[in-house]
């Protein structure tokens, strides 16, 4: 008997995906350069991340989630997010927007499955970039910026240590 193909869905998140969702981010401090946040975090500290992103506006947080035997639980593959890009009112028509998987969700179109969903839900606000920081070497990060639409417009050197070492930041910009 084939295993049973299961959807994933992608909607907005909500307090209870914290846990899971501080799982995954926690995964990229440890182990990635790709944050450059160097603890981890409890879901309790994460707390104010999840509600600085509510269901409207342009500070989003959407979830790609997977359905478990019978349906009944959820399995969280992943996230993105679009935050404000700087702090300064005149800021406020950009938004950084970023996408984290769980470690064995990678390769399967989860990314792209949650940025559809989040320029989407951007198309409706007054947004008028979206950028994006990509830790080099990122590939699989690189290619999904770049499918849709994003351009590579510089890049700080040596901005950020983590694991003994200097790491560049490559910027994206995309005009929605």
């Amino acid at each position: 008997m084939p295993p049973e193909r299961t959807e994933v869905q992608v909607r907005p998140g909500v307090e209870g995906d914290l846990e899971a969702l501080t799982d995954i981010y926690n995964h990229y401090v440890r182990e990635t350069p790709i944050t450059f946040d160097t603890a981890v975090f409890t879901p309790e500290e994460r707390r104010p991340w999840l509600l600085s992103h509510p269901e409207d506006g342009p500070h989003r947080l959407m979830v790609a989630a997977q359905a478990g035997p019978g349906g009944n639980s959820q399995r969280i593959l992943g996230y993105a997010t679009s935050s404000a890009f700087r702090p300064k009112p005149a800021y406020v028509t950009s938004v950084e927007v970023t996408v984290y998987l769980a470690p064995d969700a990678g390769r399967r179109g989860v990314g792209t499955l949650l940025y559809k969903a989040l320029f989407e839900a951007l198309a409706e606000e007054d947004v008028h970039r979206a950028y994006a920081g990509i830790v080099p070497p990122n590939e699989a990060s690189t290619r999904l910026h770049e499918g849709f639409g994003f351009r590579h417009v510089g890049t700080y050197r040596e901005v950020g240590r983590k694991f003994g070492r200097y790491w560049d930041v490559a910027w994206y910009e995309k005009e929605l």
